[in-house]
């Protein structure tokens, strides 16, 4: 690949918050803390943040998405979701909306096939899924030109004041599959079929190898940022939403092998933790993780301790602290927003270190609290303490 393709355009153009994403990734001192993206979910809140007027969002949603996480000082964003606010209305989500499986669909058909038992999981499972599945594995290899072409257009978009990382379509691993079946009857077939199970995390750790390797040849080849965030929700406020011990038998083994073209290739992998999975944290820095992001501190993730954590190979962690969008974003004052800032900036990494929010900013966010967190992210940006 010639030098003028991929990132390497770009070179010797990035302004102040890109560079400074970009010294973070690669472990650097720096002067100041990166700013990672925040993904707003008022209209309203987000149009006032950009600059734009009212209604300019639903008409532009992109160009509006993207202005507003450049006037909120952000440096790094990996998961472009310009679009995803459009989910829901003004106040939240609203009657009317298509469910899924997850969020009360009364009746769930896949394939023609109505799964209202752990029984019809197992079933599909085995007669379609996993045919399916063998088939991809057999396509042939993916070439890593698309990938790397996709994300050179988005960085287009966001000019060179802000980094692009890879996310969609980089992170391939072995997943529950209650998105599809809905979480009674799939963990029931969980439950009641371990081996059917194990063979699913087999499959999808397969074609995951083989999506990855030419993954991670994208980001080397186009010299993209080498950091990648691993997203999919294991635990909830209470913690594993299975027996842990079953993890270690059957979904470990296959998630490290999934993930193995990555860590050969030198690109550090965090996780995204929603919910309770201290369980996982050791685990997953065991296969090879070297970070995490998230964090729902009131419901027992111990960010201090994580960050007090090493790599298998005893380095320190990358760490995406942020201000929490379930307590103190929407329920506290400016002066808890400023606070958790501080917090976050005290007890983490001395390098490898961004803050933002916890996760997406729901509706209801008071606009003083979001001043205060813009306000406190742009005194980190030129800061460390």
């Amino acid at each position: 690949m010639m030098p003028s393709e991929g990132y390497g355009e770009f070179a010797g153009r990035w302004e102040r918050n890109a560079q400074l994403a970009w010294d973070t990734i690669a472990l650097k001192p720096t002067d100041g803390i990166s700013c990672w993206m925040l993904n707003i979910m008022e209209w309203s809140v987000l149009e006032r943040l950009a600059g734009a007027k009212p209604g300019d969002y639903e008409r532009e949603p992109e160009r509006v998405y993207r202005d507003g996480q450049l006037r909120g000082g952000v440096g790094f964003i990996d998961q472009w979701i310009p679009r995803n606010p459009l989910t829901i209305g003004s106040h939240g989500y609203e009657a009317g909306k298509r469910r899924t499986a997850t969020e009360g669909l009364e009746q769930i058909v896949l394939d023609g096939r109505l799964m209202d038992s752990p029984e019809a999981v197992a079933a599909h499972l085995g007669q379609v899924e996993f045919p399916r599945l063998r088939a991809q594995i057999a396509a042939p290899d993916a070439a890593p030109d698309a990938l790397i072409a996709r994300e050179v257009e988005v960085q287009k978009h966001f000019g060179t004041a802000m980094l692009k990382g890879p996310y969609d379509g980089f992170q391939e691993f072995p997943r529950f599959r209650y998105y599809d079946y809905g979480y009674a009857n799939y963990f029931m077939a969980y439950a009641l079929y371990p081996e059917l199970m194990e063979e699913d995390f087999r499959l999808q750790a397969d074609l995951a190898v083989k999506r990855n390797a030419a993954a991670a040849r994208a980001i080397v080849d186009g010299g993209l940022p080498r950091l990648v965030r691993l997203d999919h929700d294991m635990a909830d406020s209470r913690g594993m939403l299975v027996d842990i011990k079953t993890l270690d038998r059957i979904w470990f083994p296959h998630f490290a092998r999934a993930i193995e073209p990555f860590l050969r290739a030198g690109i550090r992998l965090i996780w995204h933790c929603d919910g309770n999975l201290m369980d996982m944290v050791p685990r997953l820095l065991e296969c090879g993780l070297g970070g995490f992001q998230g964090f729902q501190y009131e419901d027992g993730m111990d960010y201090e301790k994580i960050c007090r954590l090493k790599t298998r190979d005893g380095d320190g962690l990358f760490i995406i602290g942020g201000v929490s969008v379930t307590t103190t974003l929407p329920l506290g004052t400016p002066a808890d927003v400023r606070r958790h800032l501080d917090w976050l900036v005290e007890k983490g990494p001395k390098v490898g270190l961004m803050i933002g929010v916890s996760s997406s900013i729901a509706p209801g966010v008071p606009w003083a609290n979001m001043q205060a967190l813009v306000e406190g992210l742009a005194y980190y940006r030129s800061h460390r303490h």
